[in-house]
Formats: structure tokens, sequence, C-alpha cells
């Protein structure tokens, strides 16, 4: 009889357990454009090579660079069109930030689901992530958006992921590249080669990309923001001035705004703080831009850092969402695995704190995140004009009035930010600069 209590406490959570690790969790006090669009997803995982990239790990100072092929692995989801023995649903195998734990994710995409080719082509939304990251880092907003009619393909940054976390040097030099990489494949494969599944699918002329810690230090630079003349002789930079390739002094660099990035998110950008960019050189980005930050990130820093950045892109159109009190993992990483809530036996990695923050709730960021990345990537890549009345919000959430009648219709003086519920953007503030030029 002893046993019966454990008996029956395992039976009651096995439900929760075979649950747990979801990546597609809407609670009921997300906004509104959180929710899953009407499109049913499929997720398809596939390789690229760039067969003359810098080999930035055997380069040496004064010596000619080597070159190498580099291998990217590419997750992409896109719009489907499920058959009839098919549900949503399936499940991703992720190595976590503790390289010794692997995790099942689980999400609402078919794994090779037929594309939906009716309404295509789609816009393309590129992810990169953090140093070190996966392709599976944002997964939620990789589903999330392909359900509302978008492409959208996470990299895994050789030299930069979890099992494969490399010298800095390289992820320094390579992010951009990476980005600018994997937007020319993707245009490739979708406008030229008929064997893949993305052909037809993918419409590379109306780009954005997203990216998290590194991968927004890549976004600024691919959208304009050429590195300082001093970052190419940082300790961390790689040999030989590499990095000037893509600095502000640099013509070719400035000429080289690549049209088809349309917009670009990038939260917690790595860099502005330690001195990567100055004033002069931000003055490049012209792309729209919104920027995510947590208020006291300190990683990439936020007054010297984020904010800095989005104040001194004077030439943009850009907004900045900053989570009142939360730290360097604001909106971008999913809910922290199960399996991570407990160290590995003799492991030294912190790997749940790696995606938690210690004052707000994943979940609840991660669907405010896909609530306004909703809103500004169907703004710009999809001129739903509509969209715009979610961005054009009282700034600061705790000053917005709700009032609305017993039918929900809003009062004269309702000011409350649009999609939100009742005392929900609480802790949020959105700021919006117009672009001087």
């Amino acid at each position: 009889m002893r046993r019966l209590p454990v008996l029956l406490a395992l039976l009651c959570s096995i439900p929760v357990f075979a649950q747990h690790n979801r990546i597609d969790v809407v609670t009921p006090s997300a906004p509104e454009l959180a929710a899953y669009g009407a499109y049913a997803v499929g997720v398809r995982t596939l390789g690229v090579l760039d067969r003359d990239r810098p080999d930035i790990l055997a380069a040496k100072e004064g010596q000619p660079t080597p070159r190498y092929h580099r291998r990217l692995v590419l997750e992409t989801w896109y719009p489907a069109a499920l058959a009839n023995h098919q549900q949503p649903g399936g499940e991703y195998r992720m190595v976590t930030r503790d390289p010794s734990i692997t995790v099942t994710l689980r999400g609402l995409a078919v794994r090779d689901a037929a594309p939906r080719r009716s309404d295509a082509p789609f816009p393309l939304v590129i992810v990169s992530h953090g140093y070190p990251g996966n392709r599976f880092l944002m997964s939620h907003i990789g589903e999330n958006l392909a359900s509302k009619g978008f492409v959208v393909v996470a990299i895994d940054h050789t030299e930069s992921t979890y099992d494969d976390q490399q010298a800095f040097a390289s992820t320094l030099y390579n992010r951009p590249l990476d980005q600018l990489f994997v937007l020319n494949e993707i245009d490739r494969l979708s406008k030229s080669d008929a064997t893949s599944f993305l052909h037809g699918l993918a419409d590379a002329g109306r780009t954005a990309i997203i990216g998290y810690s590194m991968g927004g230090y890549g976004v600024v630079n691919v959208i304009g923001g050429g590195f300082s003349a001093a970052s190419a002789t940082f300790s961390t930079a790689p040999p030989n001035r590499l990095l000037a390739e893509r600095g502000a002094a640099n013509p070719d660099y400035r000429k080289a705004r690549d049209p088809r990035i349309k917009a670009a998110i990038a939260i917690g950008p790595w860099g502005m703080q330690v001195g990567f960019w100055d004033a002069e050189g931000l003055k490049g980005i012209r792309t729209p831009v919104m920027f995510v930050a947590g208020g006291v990130d300190d990683v990439s820093g936020y007054d010297k850092g984020v904010r800095a950045i989005y104040t001194s892109a004077i030439n943009a159109d850009r907004y900045l969402l900053t989570f009142i009190n939360a730290n360097h993992n604001a909106a971008a990483p999913i809910p922290a695995p199960l399996e991570v809530f407990t160290p590995a036996p003799g492991s030294t990695v912190n790997a749940f704190a790696h995606y938690a923050d210690p004052v707000w709730d994943n979940t609840r960021m991660n669907n405010i995140f896909n609530h306004f990345a909703t809103a500004f990537l169907s703004l710009h890549l999809k001129g739903d004009t509509d969209q715009q009345s979610y961005l054009d919000v009282v700034p600061n959430g705790k000053d917005a009035i709700y009032n609305v009648d017993r039918t929900g219709k809003p009062e004269p003086t309702h000011t409350y930010w649009k999609g939100f519920k009742r005392g929900t953007a609480v802790g949020l503030i959105l700021e919006h600069a117009a672009a001087v030029r």
C-alpha cells in the first residue's frame, strides 16, 4: 500500500511529462498576434556549402588567409499542405547548452510535409542564434511565422554551436557572411533548383533577418552598421584586420547593402558596449529595424549597448522594445528544456540559466515577441498596413489606459496597446524613432 501514492503520482504526471518542452504554447494572457495563423506548418532540415570562405581558425597574422568549405545546417519552416493522414505536430532532437544533454522539443510543425504552393511565393525570414546556440534556440518564431505565410530558415552557425564552439574570432567574422550566404542560397534554390522543395516557395526579394546576441551583431552589420576602425585590432578579432572588410570606412562595404532585405529584428545585439560600432558607422543603417532588449542586459548592455545602437541608427525607421528588468535572455530563447533544470553529473555548465530569465517567464516573452514580430514583418514584407496599429502605442505600457464598455468596445479614453489584454502591457516599453533622412 505504501507504493500506491508514488504510483498514482507517476500516473498523474504522464500526460504532463509527455507534453513537456513545447515551443508552441500560447497562453491566455498572450497578445493577439501571438496566436498561430491559418497555415499548417512543415519543417525540413537541409545543408548548404560555401566553397570559398576564409578559414579564420587557421589564419595567421601576416600570412595569406587560407580558404575552406564552410557547411551550414538549416532548419526550414514553411506553409504546408498536409496529407489526409497527417495531423499537426512533431518533434525536434536538440543538443542543449550543456552538450552532454540532448532533449526532445515538441511543436506543431510536421516533418517533411509537402509545401503549400497555391499561395507561394512567401516572404523569407532568416533566423540567427547567439554564441553559442543552435538553429532551435528560437524555433518558437520559426513555427509561428510559418503559420502566417512566411518561409523561415534558422541557421546552425558552424564553429558557434553548443557542440562546435570554437574561437570567438570565427563568429566575429563569419556571422554576417553566414546570414548573407543563406539569403543567396535560398534565393537560388527557390528560383533555379527545380529539385528543391523550396523551388518557387520563398521570395528572397522580400527578406527579413532576425538575430539574437551574436546573431543580432551580424544583423546590425548586414543592414549597414559598419564596424568601427578599432574593432579590427581588438584582441578577439581575426588576424590581418579582416573585420575591416565590413568596416564603415570601406567604400566597397558601404556600397554592398542588399536591397532584398526589407526589414530586420535585432534582439540583444552584442558589440556596441565594447566598441564594435560607433555613432558614425551606425548612420549607415537605412533598413527598417526593430531592436529588442532586456532593460538590465549585462551581456550586450542596455544604455551603452542596445539602446545606444537604437539611438545612433538615425537614418533608419526603428523601434526599441524593452522588457523592463529582463536580462540578456529577453524574448529570444525557447523555454528552458525540463532536462536542464538539474545539471548533468559532473557538468560545470549552468544550462538552465542560458535559456531562462530571473524575472520574466520565457513563454510570456516568446508570445510578446511573436506578436510584435508578426506585426512588424507583415507590415514590411507583405505591405499589410493594418499592422501599423499594433506598433503605434503609448510608449510605456504602464501608462496606457484600459477602458472598454461591457461589449468590449473601446471608450474614448482607451489607449491600451492594441491586441493586449488588460494589465498585460505592464513591464514593457515600445519606442519609435523615424529616420532623419
